[in-house]
């Protein structure tokens, strides 16, 4: 028995995506609209050694610039900001090297950390109203990271580098310092590093791959499709009716040995016929029931299989690769 619980689904992107402008990069000349991600054709391979060449590269200089102009703005220095927070670091290795996974896209790699600090900060706020702040601080942390964590996955905005930031917020006694001026810090240097992917990683590669979602907001449609049971009953009768259509004879007098070829033939048509469910051809119905089809444009999963946000848009991302 499937507890009701178990049956709960939450997609904040239902609600928004309808208010989400298309993304105007088409409208745009092409050599400028390519440094913001957009490609007329699928990006060509470039090996296992060139990513991690324009890694090294873009991690070195984004977070050489984010210290840089950190420590020239004087508002952070009259407060004593700190020149970079740890968590940029991990963000680094997001943005410069898995620069096509979900949690490294702008959406995440933005929203993730600002909802992170403010999550961190207010929290923080809270348990300093306690005369015994120090002896609960680490509680404090702990919850930080828990809340930051549940409202960036509620919210499609999951990035691991900000978990560190809302965990940080309340246990480091600089950033506790400077209270809410860590949003504008956070902010900063996620432009920065934005910035700076955005000019690197679209040398030789692509990125972002998408900056709000792998979807077509403009149709409102959804990439991702569950194939249906009913869907695979019917390619599995139209299959077996198939199968049962008795083979041509050939003529007499083509000879005994050209029928028996011909009647080897038809079986290994029928072997290999192919059945078409909704557009995406399969070889045998009930063999595909478990598989997951990818093609440019759409990914078709079983009905039952249970995907996370990120294995979503892990999914559609793999097909502009198609």
């Amino acid at each position: 028995m499937t507890l009701p619980h178990r049956l709960w689904n939450f997609d904040i992107d239902r609600f928004l995506n309808p208010f989400v402008p298309s993304p105007p990069w088409r409208f745009l000349p092409y050599p400028v609209a390519r440094w913001f991600g957009y490609r007329k054709t699928k990006p060509k391979d470039t090996g296992n050694l060139m990513p991690v060449f324009w890694a090294f590269i873009g991690v070195f200089a984004a977070i050489l610039m984010i210290q840089g102009v950190s420590k020239h703005v004087p508002s952070f220095e009259s407060r004593g900001a700190p020149m970079i927070v740890g968590s940029f670091g991990a963000a680094a290795v997001l943005e410069f090297y898995a620069i096509e996974s979900p949690l490294a896209q702008p959406r995440n790699a933005i929203m993730g950390q600002f909802i992170s600090a403010f999550v961190g900060v207010a929290i923080g706020k809270l348990f300093q109203l306690s005369d015994r702040f120090e002896d609960i601080q680490w509680v404090g942390g702990a919850l930080a990271c828990a809340c930051a964590t549940a409202m960036m996955a509620l919210t499609k905005t999951v990035h691991p580098p900000a978990g560190a930031t809302a965990l940080l917020a309340v246990i480091d006694n600089t950033l506790i310092h400077i209270g809410w001026f860590m949003l504008p810090v956070m902010l900063l240097g996620c432009a920065l590093m934005l910035g700076v992917a955005l000019v690197v990683n679209n040398i030789e590669r692509r990125f972002p791959i998408y900056w709000w979602t792998p979807e077509d907001v403009s149709k409102g449609r959804s990439i991702l499709r569950r194939r249906h049971s009913a869907e695979l009953k019917k390619a599995t009768v139209d299959e077996e009716k198939a199968v049962d259509v008795p083979p041509a004879v050939a003529p007499a007098a083509s000879g005994s040995d050209s029928t028996a070829r011909d009647a080897e033939d038809d079986t290994a048509t029928n072997d290999e016929d192919q059945t078409e469910c909704s557009g995406v051809k399969f070889k045998s119905a009930h063999q595909h029931a478990g598989e997951v089809v990818i093609r440019r444009g759409e990914v078709v999963v079983p009905e039952h299989m249970f995907l996370t946000q990120e294995e979503q848009q892990l999914l559609e991302t793999l097909t502009y690769r198609l």
